[in-house]
């Protein structure tokens, strides 16, 4: 593993003992209804009620009750779960990814139709986990990536860590890079790839703290693939703001800052992309401003990238499991929280460097 400065080897060095595997998962009971930010829901009603008019008011339902949530299940290939995915399949979970979905590989999700979760399995130093728990829309960016065997990908804003795992789940790049600029989420970063990635796959791996912007300028043209899981007014985490003082401080934030750094973040990601190459931007926001408007910003204001449309090779393959915003165009699509399906809110938009 390539590592930043201050970024201690993960493993405990090359040739470190680890271990694999654990007891097969638990199921407990789903999380307890939390109180939420009045001033947050207010701002949600006025924005998303216009923006997304019938679909907001079941989104609003699912956020709004955790207790509903589902969560999917990510298996690691890396892992010994030989009994695992059968044990699951026993508990009535699918599997979420069909083969016409593109971008799969060898990667595994499995989804339950109620809100069932699994036990959650603690960090062990050494220790490789079996399972990510995840909101499974979470995995489209992923797709939307499309990495191949011996790529070089850049994941400009990895941590926690979940998307880089699930590269590493679908395909064997070349490089993959993750990079986080927070400190307290890059020592996160840090532990879920030591949670799931061997020390045989440390040779793929570098890890830095740095400012995403400026990476773009320093390795530019670098890079097969980029994604840019942008810092975004995460819904489901804002509508629960511990305090109204809080939750309005997050509000100011939506309305200059955030779409701000969400395009000098996806112009970096651009021109650390080689000509030809893919960068995929996305979101855990409904807000327009942070999700088309971002992309189409960009498109007006950086020469020679060109949007393409995911309806046909995700939208459409995944209709069964996602409730998705109409229309679905060139600048991206958004996954809406729906009853039954309560995955997302989730926007992913790919780009592709024409020269």
């Amino acid at each position: 593993m390539v590592c930043a400065a201050r970024c201690p080897l993960l493993w405990g060095g090359r040739g470190s003992g680890f271990c694999r595997g654990a007891a097969l998962p638990q199921l407990v009971l789903p999380r307890k209804k939390r109180q939420v930010c009045q001033a947050v829901l207010d701002h949600f009603d006025a924005q998303y009620g216009k923006e997304l008019g019938s679909l907001w008011s079941n989104a609003r339902s699912v956020l709004m009750n955790p207790g509903c949530w589902q969560y999917g299940v990510m298996l690691n290939r890396f892992a010994d779960l030989p009994d695992l995915r059968q044990t699951l399949l026993e508990l009535g979970y699918s599997s979420l990814l069909p083969c016409s979905a593109v971008g799969t590989g060898s990667l595994q999700c499995l989804v339950h139709e109620g809100p069932v979760r699994l036990s959650t399995q603690a960090h062990n130093a050494g220790c490789l986990k079996d399972y990510f728990l995840m909101n499974a829309a979470s995995l489209l960016p992923v797709l939307a990536l499309g990495v191949r065997d011996g790529d070089k990908v850049l994941d400009l804003c990895s941590a926690p860590g979940g998307k880089a795992v699930a590269v590493l789940q679908s395909a064997s790049p070349g490089l993959l890079h993750c990079n986080e600029l927070d400190n307290r989420r890059f020592i996160w970063l840090q532990k879920t790839l030591e949670s799931f990635v061997p020390p045989t796959q440390a040779d793929r791996l570098k890890v830095t703290n740095l400012d995403g912007r400026v990476i773009g300028h320093s390795q530019k043209g670098q890079y097969d693939k980029v994604l840019v899981d942008a810092p975004c007014s995460n819904d489901r985490s804002w509508l629960y703001a511990p305090n109204t003082q809080q939750g309005a401080v997050w509000l100011k934030e939506r309305e200059g800052r955030l779409p701000q750094l969400q395009m000098e973040l996806l112009s970096s990601a651009l021109t650390a992309v080689r000509p030809g190459g893919t960068v995929v931007y996305s979101t855990c926001t409904l807000s327009h401003a942070e999700n088309h408007a971002v992309v189409e910003a960009i498109l007006n204001s950086c020469p020679g990238v060109e949007p393409r449309s995911l309806e046909e090779d995700i939208a459409m393959p995944l209709s069964e499991h996602f409730t998705f915003a109409s229309p679905i165009t060139s600048t991206g699509l958004l996954v809406v929280p729906d009853h039954g399906r309560t995955w997302g809110p989730m926007f992913v938009a790919q780009l592709k460097r024409t020269h």
